[in-house]
């Protein structure tokens, strides 16, 4: 009971908070999953995460999970156009009624602009491009120490954010998991090719006036503060 009385709660609440489409930017390893929780619950927002929505639209079996797996298994790229159906497709569940925050996507330009021009065509746009600032090198040591609950998405990081219990997520008890490609090697080639990306990316963003850079190398409530001072202007 107290739980419903809780829910009934937090839907009064967002009921009164207004829309927001919030882009999260920003080399692996920069924070975006451990701020992700606090944004999407303090802004009653849905959080978008493509590589999550892509599995899960492949999973259900969707018009547009079926054309990606159809992709996947021929060994072909995953089209833009079967992306941003997805996240059309998301973006009308009940939980995305205040607005999303998209992590993940756009990496280039072309998808930035087609995401544009789908959100224009329900007479909405980006309100918010943030921008999550490392240096290289500190990402290099975050990301080899980062641990994850695969079911829920949750992630931690030895050094940084330990689980209260070793290599065990804190809510459920589930043992957490490093993911392969989260070692040195794999990030450094990885981190080139963001950079490469993603500049113009940041770019096209900042000649829409929606860009704030968020200085992410910060203490966690000090990138927090930055991060809902950027989105309650």
């Amino acid at each position: 009971y107290g739980l419903l009385v809780g829910e009934l709660q937090r839907r009064l609440e967002c009921a009164t908070k207004p829309e927001r489409r919030v882009v999260l930017l920003g080399p692996p390893g920069c924070g975006k999953g451990t701020q992700s929780p606090a944004l999407k619950r303090d802004f009653c927002l849905c959080h978008l995460a493509t590589g999550d929505m892509l599995r899960a639209a492949v999973g259900a079996g969707t018009p547009n999970g079926l054309r990606a797996k159809a992709a996947m298994e021929s060994g072909a790229l995953v089209t833009d156009d079967i992306v941003i159906g997805i996240i059309e497709e998301a973006t009308k569940k009940p939980e995305c009624r205040n607005g999303f925050i998209l992590d993940g996507f756009p990496r280039n330009v072309t998808q930035a602009q087609a995401l544009d021009q789908m959100l224009a065509s329900k007479g909405v746009a980006i309100d918010k491009v943030l921008n999550f600032e490392v240096p290289d090198s500190l990402l290099v040591e975050r990301v080899t120490g980062r641990l994850v609950h695969p079911a829920s998405g949750r992630s931690y990081h030895e050094k940084f954010a330990p689980p209260k219990v070793s290599m065990t997520d804190d809510v459920t008890g589930e043992p957490l998991i490093r993911r392969k490609d989260d070692n040195a090697d794999t990030l450094k080639a990885r981190l080139s090719t963001f950079h490469s990306q993603t500049a113009p990316v940041i770019d096209y963003y900042k000649k829409q006036g929606a860009l704030v850079n968020i200085k992410a190398d910060n203490p966690f409530d000090k990138v927090k503060t930055a991060i809902f001072g950027a989105l309650n202007k």
